[in-house]
């Protein structure tokens, strides 16, 4: 682990048992629920574990588009991202493919198109799917 790595704080979530296929993640206080459908033995109480992953990045992606936006004196109105993925066919389970569509105002210039790209192709969630982070998962009782 690199000394930099070491040296941030650590972010800690909890995940608990929610009844069924149900799971309760608390964020700072804030409670979401993942689930999975009912074809998959769940109740669709919530979205699943893969969806709020690809979420993550569409939100991560609108979020730095409206900063931008903002930083140049442009309106947010009519910013918004829609996300398409697909679940490999092969193994191990994963998204194979992430296709997002930001919807840029109407008030953005044409010349600014490829700098507010630049940018929303660099959020953190992107940043840490190129860069993939170490996962180290540990048992206790």
């Amino acid at each position: 682990m690199s000394t930099a790595i070491t040296k941030m704080p650590a972010h800690v979530l909890q995940v608990r048992h929610d009844g069924g296929e149900r799971y309760e993640i608390t964020v700072r206080g804030h409670r979401i629920l993942v689930d999975q459908p009912a074809e998959a033995g769940g109740e669709d109480a919530a979205p699943t574990p893969v969806e709020i992953f690809v979420a993550s990045l569409a939100g991560c992606v609108a979020y730095y588009a409206g900063r931008f936006l903002t930083s140049h004196g442009i309106t947010r109105e009519g910013l918004g991202v829609q996300v398409a993925y697909r679940m490999a066919a092969d193994r191990p389970a994963r998204v194979a493919a992430i296709d997002l569509t930001v919807t840029v105002p109407a008030a953005l210039p044409a010349h600014r198109r490829p700098a507010l790209c630049a940018v929303i192709e660099h959020c953190t969630v992107h940043n840490s799917l190129a860069d993939p982070p170490s996962v180290r998962i540990d048992l206790t009782a």
